[in-house]
């Protein structure tokens, strides 16, 4: 049991929770890593604590002064958090079609916020590029820069792959997770596959982000768009630089749906969206694989977060999905037959 000083010496250590339902039906051990554990309810506030005490270090960054970020949420909440703990502001800049759970959570942890219209990243007014002009026109100043810093993947490389391979005692299998910012599958699998070059890398994608394709082709490309926030990316970032992939799959966000409605009801396990998503790639690798095997994914912030979306029958009709799951063992034998739709790929981008 630890004993923290301030609210920010509790990030990390969290829990694995094998999950019950899917692991007896695949005949794997499918284990999510319970990140929602953390202060700020996600697994960002590792991120967010390695860089700001890495800027700290360098003398970048100083009590007083204000963290600025572009955020779809999470790393907003924990930078808030973290700022909060080492006497810092926190200013973050989000994309106004977010869950009204995440804004609120950013203030409540005393950070400020300015939400912007939702543009393509080619466009100057985006919400990474507004906080990046935010951040350099005051000496005050500093942009965390999670896309391309890669504080962010070393996070995951000193602290939660460690875990990860301590808690598993070693005997894993397959690594599963979605990519965002590349940070955290860029330093788990990056640490883990020293630990055993065997190690089997998924990466889960949604509709609307272009990493499969780019996995696939070369070529950022996407077709349609998911309510996932924060997750996918369509362009390659430092962070993503660093990982070591051996499979991707595109997975709908239908699944989401019946995912997460089978592991609440079966395992009283309230899962968000994007941990929905590792799920259901987890799910995946495990029938592929076979009976037998370990596999670890994440749950990358608490459950509440998605009530306005994930688990809202109104959003869902909008967008065009059944809120009625459909059954365990239909999903289950479309993902039997996923065949050449999961990538063999070798992204080793040494």
């Amino acid at each position: 049991m630890r004993v923290g000083a301030r609210q920010s010496d509790l990030i990390g250590q969290t829990d694995l929770l094998r999950i019950p339902s899917l692991s007896d039906l695949t005949g794997c051990d499918i284990f999510i890593k319970c990140e929602f554990q953390n202060p700020g309810g996600s697994i960002k506030d590792r991120a967010a604590k390695q860089l700001i005490d890495d800027a700290m270090e360098r003398g970048e960054l100083k009590p007083g002064m204000t963290v600025v970020e572009g955020t779809a949420g999470n790393t907003g909440i924990g930078l808030a958090v973290v700022a909060k703990s080492y006497g810092l502001r926190m200013l973050a800049v989000m994309p106004n079609d977010q869950t009204p759970e995440k804004e609120r959570m950013i203030r409540l942890h005393g950070g400020e916020l300015m939400a912007v219209d939702p543009v393509p990243f080619k466009n100057e007014n985006h919400f990474y590029h507004t906080a990046r002009r935010l951040a350099e026109e005051r000496d005050d100043c500093w942009w965390a820069n999670q896309f391309e810093n890669t504080s962010n993947a070393r996070a995951h490389y000193l602290h939660t792959g460690p875990e990860i391979w301590e808690q598993t005692e070693g005997r894993i299998d397959a690594l599963v997770s979605v990519a965002g910012t590349g940070g955290t599958i860029g330093g788990n699998s990056r640490f883990l596959k020293e630990q055993n070059p065997e190690l089997d890398v998924w990466v889960v994608d949604p509709d609307g982000s272009g990493i499969y394709e780019f996995l696939r082709s070369g070529e950022y490309v996407s077709n349609g768009g998911s309510m996932t926030e924060g997750i996918g990316i369509m362009r390659l970032v430092d962070n993503f630089r660093q990982a070591r992939i051996d499979h991707a799959v595109n997975l709908p966000d239908q699944d989401l749906v019946t995912l997460s409605r089978y592991i609440r009801d079966e395992d009283g396990i309230v899962l968000g969206s994007s941990s929905a998503l590792n799920v259901a790639g987890a799910l995946a690798a495990a029938l592929r694989k076979g009976p037998g095997h370990r596999i670890v994914t994440f749950s990358c912030d608490l459950g509440e977060r998605s009530v306005s979306k994930l688990y809202n029958p109104e959003y869902l009709r909008g967008r065009g999905l059944n809120p009625d799951p459909e059954p365990i063992d239909v999903l289950m034998t479309r993902y039997r037959e996923l065949g050449d739709k999961v990538l063999e790929v070798n992204w080793n981008n040494d």
